[in-house]
């Protein structure tokens, strides 16, 4: 199972600058990885695992722009059509049909 993460951000002045700065650092030590620009994804092992992210990023929401998380499961995940480029780390691990230990 996974959680995604999609945001649109201003940054427009410098403290919208600072929030993105700051929720994608937040993103980041919470254990998602980047799919694509303002896409993040992380594998949890459970939906209650996803809540607990999903209220940790809670405290570093910016005033202005949208932010939305989704649960995903495996097998949806593992549906999808890459049409160009490469699969991330997180993608090769989840598709990969072993034992995954998070």
């Amino acid at each position: 199972m996974g959680v995604i993460c999609m945001f649109d951000l201003p940054m427009d002045t410098s403290k919208e600058k600072r929030q993105y700065r700051i929720f994608r650092k937040e993103l980041v030590r919470n254990g998602f990885e980047m799919l694509q620009y303002s896409v993040y994804y992380r594998t949890v092992p459970n939906r209650s695992a996803g809540k607990k992210y999903i209220s940790n990023l809670k405290d570093f929401l910016p005033e202005h722009g949208e932010v939305r998380l989704f649960n995903i499961t495996d097998k949806q995940f593992d549906d999808t059509v890459l049409l160009v480029g490469s699969k991330s780390h997180q993608e090769k691990i989840v598709g990969a049909k072993e034992l995954v230990i998070i």
